[in-house]
């Protein structure tokens, strides 16, 4: 039996995420495992997730996933090479991952292994500064660092793959890659029948819509678990910035080449976050890394806690296939693997999840709970059929 791993955020787990699962099984056969490393409470481009992590997991798993992990943190507020990184790498310390599979808008996979090639090396690094120096935009300057004439790197699941596949080779995993192309527009604010974009999807929020494009058994669950969104913790995030001091901002995630002191400025005079992401974007650092530099002051995630190593990876929704794996994985594998509610072996990265995980809770709806400890009192969820 193949078992194969996914690096994923399921926010939420939709028609395309299905699609990917069945040409998983039918290049792999029938009885493929499935494993999910997943993104937890919050997404890479430095957003909060619109469900919280254990909702979305257990919809996954009822969707056909066998074992749902939670991708780390500090993989997930990095850029597009960390999360790709601490994906790859979460997977490949289990044991019993054999393929690495992942949705790209170029199907081709000799093609973006060709790019991938030419974006290793000091010369790409080199011809990246460069033009930075001359003020491209980050995007161009990495397209044309790379001499992608063919324009994979202005899609962004090709962006990702990429990443992947740099990933596999840094890290000297084991796993083989598999691609899948993904149909439709990532960012298509009309959902797509077949492949809907999950910003299509969170667009309709919180209202109804959604349910017809995920599974019925994953709409199911979301339906009925509160959901999220970063507008209903703005006063909290604001209340944060307008408290860090210059030496946190110095310290923050994403801060480096000054860009700090450009944010401290800026919250001291923003009245909302929107005017803060506009005044520290630029040509030199997009929207999406600001976005991730805001939630990491709020957060109060360092650049060094970004650095730190994994100490073990957290388990959030098991299915029947997937207690084979676990066990095999506990037994075989190089990362401990610790179960919701249960003490973790590292306190300080712990205590980090959750702070984290805390802070989260206060983009409920409004009217909605804010429950705080959910990685304390939460239990594993186990999927019975």
């Amino acid at each position: 039996m193949a078992v194969v791993g996914i690096i994923c955020e399921y926010n939420p787990f939709h028609l395309g995420h299905l699609r990917q699962l069945r040409l998983v099984r039918a290049a792999l056969g029938p009885e493929t495992a499935v494993v999910c490393a997943m993104s937890g409470n919050y997404v890479q481009r430095g957003m909060p997730a619109a469900w919280d992590k254990y909702a979305r997991a257990e919809a996954a798993v009822a969707a056909g996933a066998d074992l749902v992990l939670e991708l780390p943190l500090t993989g997930v507020l990095s850029s597009a090479e960390g999360f790709a990184r601490a994906g790859v790498a979460l997977l490949s310390s289990l044991g019993v991952v054999d393929v690495l599979s992942f949705g790209a808008e170029c199907g081709d996979g000799a093609a973006l292994e060709a790019l991938a090639d030419r974006m290793e090396g000091p010369a790409f690094s080199e011809a990246l500064r460069a033009g930075l120096d001359q003020g491209l935009p980050y995007a161009a300057a990495r397209q044309q660092a790379a001499g992608d004439t063919e324009g994979l790197l202005s899609q962004p699941n090709n962006i990702l793959a990429l990443e992947y596949l740099r990933a596999l080779r840094h890290l000297q995993s084991p796993l083989r890659p598999l691609v899948i192309a993904r149909n439709g527009d990532y960012h298509a604010l009309t959902p797509d029948a077949e492949a809907p974009s999950a910003s299509a999807l969170r667009a309709m929020l919180p209202g109804d819509g959604w349910q017809s494009y995920v599974p019925p058994a994953a709409a199911k669950i979301l339906a009925a678990a509160p959901q999220y969104d970063f507008a209903h913790g703005e006063r909290a995030v604001l209340a944060r910035l307008r408290a860090i001091e210059r030496q946190d901002w110095e310290a923050c995630a994403h801060g480096s080449e000054g860009l700090w002191s450009k944010a401290w400025r800026a919250a001291g005079t923003a009245p909302d976050c929107d005017a803060f992401l506009q005044a520290v974007k630029s040509k030199r650092y997009p929207l999406s890394r600001v976005r991730r530099l805001l939630l990491c002051a709020y957060l109060g995630v360092t650049q060094a806690d970004l650095q730190r190593p994994v100490p073990y990876g957290r388990i959030l929704a098991v299915g029947p296939a997937g207690r084979g794996l676990l066990r095999q994985a506990r037994d075989t594998g190089a990362l401990p693997l610790v179960n919701p509610g249960a003490r973790a072996p590292e306190p300080e990265y712990e205590r980090l999840e959750q702070r984290t995980g805390d802070l989260f809770t206060l983009f409920a709806q409004p009217g909605a709970s804010t429950p705080c400890g959910m990685d304390r009192t939460q239990r594993l969820i186990i999927e019975k059929s």
